[in-house]
C-alpha cells in the first residue's frame, strides 16, 4: 500500500496509513529551541531536501517528572521537540474542520506523544486533528532577562501558523480552526485569547478547567531567581544557556517543596505547587484573559469553556489528604484564597458540609470552577458566543474519593480509555457508561469544530444554563449558583 504523503512549507512528509486515517508524527514546525535559540522565540524549521518520514513522535520538551511521579526527560530523548502530528480522514481532500490540542501538565510537564492524545477517534468523525509539542517549566514559562515572556505561548502560536499555513495539504480548512485543551492546555487557550499575535489564527475554542493563576512579571521574576539560584546561576537567559536542562530539574523540584512550606512568602500559588504560569507582562500578553475577554478580545471567537465538577479531589488524593486536615487547615485556606466573607459564605451555602468536602470545594472554586465560569460571563458580556459545560459522572474506579475530578475529561474527549490516566479514573476495562459518556462528549466537541454549536443552549449570565454531562446530559440553570455567588466579585488578576 502507498503510504500517504503530504507537501508541508518545509518539504515533503511521509506519513503512515492506519484504517481509513492519514496519520502523520513528528514534523518540525520549528527549529530546535537549544543552543543558539535556547530561551528565544520560535524560529521557523529548516526546509528539508526529498522526502522526510513522518512515522514517529518528536522527542518530548525537556521537564521533570518531579512530584508528579513522571518519567523525567533525559538527554538521549533529543532536543528538537518542538513538532506537529496530524490526524486526517481526508488528505486528498480539502475544506475539512481543524480540531488542534494543547496538553495541560500544570505548565511543568506534558507532550503530544502521551497514548492518552491518539487524535484517531476524534479524526474519524470527520475532523482533521493535530496535536504538538510546547516548551514547558523553565524553558517555556520562566521568567529571565534576556528572554521573551510566555516562550511556550509563542511556540503555540507557532504551531498554529503551521496549522494556517500547511493543514490544506492535509485535507483541512485553514480558516475552520478549533483549539481545544484541558488544565494547563485550556490556561494557555485563555492566554491565547487575550494574546494579539494570536488573533486570526482560530475561530472556535474548547477550554476544558482553566486555571485561575496568572502571574505578574515581577512575582514570575521572583520564581526564576530562586529556582536558577538553586545552581548557583542567576536568572538570566546568557547565564543559563550553557546549563543542560536536565540540570535545572532538581532545582525547580526542591523550589516547589520549599514554596508549599513558605506561604507567606509565595501566596497562594502555594496551595498549588506549580511555580510557573502565563505571564502578564504588556506585551505578549497584555492583560489577564478575563479583562480581555470582557474588553472584546474574544468577540469573534465561538467559546466552550467548562469543569469537572470536583476537579480539586484528584489532588487531594494525589497527596493523601483526605481525612487528614483539620479545621485549622481550612480556616487557613479560606483566609488565603476565597474572597472576603468567603469562609461563612461556603458553611452557610453548603449546611452540614464536612472539613474535606469544603476544603475540596474550595480549592475547585479557586484553581478551575471559578476562572472557567468567569469566562464565559467575560465572552457573554462581551458579544461574543459562549457555551457552558460541567463534567458531573464520577470516576468509576474511585466515585466516593474522586467524583468527577480533574482530568477526568481527557480521556472522555480522546475516547481512548484503555491507556494512560482512563486506566487510573475509569478502571480496567472502563464500564459501557464511559464509552457512551465519551461518546457524547466527542460528538459534542466534533459538532462544535464543524458547526459551531455543540447541542445545547449558549450561555447568557442571567440563565447560565449548563450543558450538565452525567449519566445522562441535562441542560440546567446554573448548576453552580452558590459558588457564583460567593466568587460573583472577584477578579482573578496577576498574582
Amino acid at each position: 500500500m502507498t503510504e500517504p504523503t503530504a507537501e508541508t512549507t518545509a518539504g515533503r512528509v511521509r506519513g503512515r496509513a492506519r484504517g481509513a486515517l492519514a496519520v502523520f508524527k513528528g514534523i518540525p514546525y520549528a527549529r530546535e529551541p537549544f543552543g543558539p535559540n535556547r530561551f528565544q522565540a520560535p524560529r521557523p524549521p529548516e526546509r528539508w531536501d526529498g522526502t522526510r518520514e513522518a512515522d514517529a513522535y518528536g522527542p518530548r520538551p525537556p521537564q521533570s517528572g518531579g512530584t508528579f511521579g513522571a518519567p523525567s526527560w533525559t538527554p538521549d530523548e533529543g532536543l528538537d521537540c518542538l513538532t506537529v502530528n496530524v490526524w486526517t480522514p481526508d488528505p486528498g481532500g480539502s475544506g475539512l474542520p481543524v480540531m488542534v490540542w494543547l496538553y495541560g501538565g500544570a505548565y511543568m510537564l506534558g507532550s503530544s506523544s502521551q497514548p492518552d492524545y491518539d487524535g484517531a477517534k476524534l479524526a474519524s468523525a470527520g475532523a482533521v486533528v493535530v496535536t504538538f509539542n510546547y516548551r514547558v517549566g523553565m524553558e517555556g514559562f520562566g521568567e529571565l532577562e534576556g528572554a521573551p515572556s510566555n516562550r511556550a505561548h509563542l511556540d503555540q502560536i507557532a504551531a498554529l501558523r503551521w496549522v494556517h499555513d500547511n493543514i490544506a495539504a492535509f485535507g483541512g480548512d485553514p480558516d475552520r480552526v478549533t483549539v481545544f485543551g484541558e488544565s494547563a492546555g485550556a490556561g494557555s487557550i485563555a492566554a491565547l485569547l487575550a494574546m494579539p499575535a494570536a488573533r486570526g489564527l482560530f475561530t472556535r475554542a474548547i477550554a476544558q478547567s482553566v486555571p485561575g493563576t496568572f502571574f505578574s512579571p515581577g512575582y514570575a521574576r521572583r520564581v526564576g531567581t530562586a529556582i536558577a539560584a538553586g545552581i548557583g546561576r542567576t536568572a538570566t537567559a546568557a547565564d543559563l544557556a550553557e546549563v543542560p536542562p536536565e540540570a535545572l530539574f532538581p532545582a525547580a523540584d526542591a523550589f516547589i517543596g520549599r514554596m508549599r512550606d513558605d506561604f507567606a512568602r509565595w501566596g497562594p500559588v502555594a496551595a498549588t505547587a506549580v511555580p510557573y504560569s502565563p505571564v502578564v507582562d504588556g506585551e505578549t500578553l497584555p492583560e489577564t484573559p478575563w479583562a480581555a475577554v470582557a474588553a472584546g478580545a474574544a468577540r469573534g471567537v465561538e467559546l466552550v469553556t467548562g469543569f469537572t465538577r470536583d476537579e480539586y479531589r484528584l489532588f487531594m488524593a494525589m497527596g493523601s489528604r483526605f481525612g487528614k486536615l483539620s479545621e485549622d487547615d481550612l480556616a487557613a485556606a479560606m483566609d488565603a484564597l476565597a474572597p472576603p466573607g468567603g469562609e461563612k459564605a461556603y458553611r452557610a451555602e453548603h449546611p452540614g458540609a464536612g472539613v474535606d468536602d469544603l476544603y475540596a470545594l474550595l480549592c475547585s472554586d479557586w484553581l478551575f470552577r471559578m476562572p472557567s465560569a468567569h469566562l464565559a460571563t467575560a465572552q457573554a458580556a462581551a458579544g461574543g458566543t459562549a457555551y457552558a459545560y460541567e463534567l458531573a459522572w464520577p470516576a468509576p474506579a474511585m466515585p466516593d474519593l474522586l467524583g468527577a475530578c480533574h482530568g477526568l475529561d481527557v480521556p472522555l474527549t480522546f475516547g481512548n480509555l484503555d491507556v494512560g490516566m482512563a486506566q487510573l479514573l475509569c478502571g480496567k476495562p472502563a464500564p459501557p457508561e464511559a464509552e457512551e459518556l465519551s461518546e457524547r462528549i466527542r460528538s459534542a466537541w466534533t459538532s462544535f469544530a464543524i458547526t459551531g454549536d455543540p447541542g445545547w443552549p449558549a450561555y447568557r449570565e442571567d440563565t447560565a444554563i449548563t450543558r450538565v454531562f452525567g449519566t445522562e446530559p441535562a441542560d440546567v440553570a446554573d448548576p453552580e449558583a452558590a459558588s457564583r455567588r460567593i466568587w460573583a466579585a472577584h477578579r482573578f488578576d496577576p498574582l
